[in-house]
């Protein structure tokens, strides 16, 4: 069982809950789940990472990613063992939502729409936006969270670089070079999510 379907998995104020999610939990969102996990390590007691995919097969074993991505050579401990699908439980737990392209984001938005509007982001379209003075003076790891969506959220719409190539391609049946350019897409992302909240 996986840590995000046990009971005891409540929404808690104390801690933050970031969902990744792409269409089969197979790739893109279990990348971009490992990967914010080593980058947000310090905080794990308090910010916990999960994915999940909009037509996943649920139990659907996951690839292991050294072979699945070439070159790839990040810590397997922790990455996601088997597939689970999209739920609206799923999206009114998070607290942050990234989907890897526009059509997971607005499918959370469709399971949920009060909740997700302002939390559900594309990968590449929140680190965009992110900007790490949002939480400025702020210690707790959660609230640093907080501040950083409520921030990027008020910044969608505003001018600026647009959202035009804020997709991670599918790896799925690419060439290698193809899919080193979904791995380094979501390589960046992270890298700008986790500097800036390990900023303060």
């Amino acid at each position: 069982m996986r840590d995000s379907d046990r009971p005891s998995d409540a929404v808690s104020p104390s801690r933050f809950r970031v969902l990744t999610v792409c269409t089969g939990n197979l790739y893109r969102s279990p990348l971009a789940e490992r990967l914010l996990r080593e980058g947000l390590a310090a905080q794990r007691a308090t910010i916990h990472v999960s994915s999940a995919g909009t037509a996943a097969v649920p139990g659907a074993p996951a690839p292991e990613t050294a072979t699945a991505v070439p070159g790839w050579s990040h810590d397997p401990s922790g990455a996601v063992t088997v597939a689970r699908r999209l739920t609206t439980a799923l999206v009114d737990g998070a607290d942050l939502l990234l989907g890897a392209a526009t059509e997971h984001r607005e499918a959370a938005v469709r399971l949920s729409p009060v909740r997700a509007l302002s939390r559900a982001f594309c990968l590449r379209e929140f680190a965009r936006l992110v900007r790490a003075e949002d939480a400025a003076g702020l210690a707790d790891p959660a609230g640093r969270l907080r501040a950083l969506v409520r921030g990027a959220a008020a910044r969608r719409g505003a001018p600026g670089p647009d959202g035009a190539d804020d997709d991670v391609p599918d790896p799925l049946g690419a060439s290698p070079a193809e899919v080193r350019v979904s791995v380094e897409r979501i390589e960046e992302s992270v890298e700008r999510i986790v500097a800036a909240m390990a900023s303060g």
